[in-house]
């Protein structure tokens, strides 16, 4: 069975969505959505993007199964080591997959992330410390590292 239900943040409405054992996505929407089918992870899931959005915590615990290739679940792996308020490049990102050849291959990996946020492809930026490319609209991507900034006093910068 399928689960769902929106989360009004800080960034638009999410969309969370869950097969009542795991969190299977997360999305931006500029809507909310009528048909809310809530469960027990995705409240648990709501409350825990509520406490990142406020500061109150700076990691996630919750079971996640994102849908994809081996080489995306290689990459969404990779990203749930970059620690909170820190960022990578694309190349340091296709380097830690052990092949700076895949760097375009990792960039769209990067893109196809299901759970935003919570898999955070956000903190990735491109060479120079460029803000580039995320699904959700680069303005998002910068409020989330802003964010993350603002609750990570020992970063200066991070892009």
């Amino acid at each position: 069975m399928q689960y769902q239900i929106s989360f009004n943040s800080p960034l638009g409405f999410l969309i969370l969505k869950s097969d009542g054992q795991s969190i299977k996505e997360i999305s931006f929407s500029e809507n909310d959505i009528q048909e809310q089918n809530p469960c027990e992870v995705l409240e648990l899931c709501k409350a825990q993007l509520d406490d990142y959005f406020s500061g109150k915590s700076l990691t996630f615990d919750l079971p996640l199964s994102p849908e994809g290739t081996e080489f995306q679940q290689r990459v969404w792996t990779e990203l749930l080591k970059i620690p909170y308020g820190e960022t990578i490049t694309y190349m340091d990102m296709a380097v830690r997959l052990g092949d700076p050849k895949c760097i375009r291959a990792a960039g769209t990996a990067n893109g196809k992330n299901p759970i935003a946020i919570i898999i955070p492809c956000h903190r990735v930026i491109g060479a120079g410390n460029k803000l580039t490319g995320y699904a959700g609209g680069i303005w998002r991507k910068k409020m989330l590292l802003e964010l993350e900034m603002k609750h990570n006093p020992t970063k200066r910068t991070l892009f």
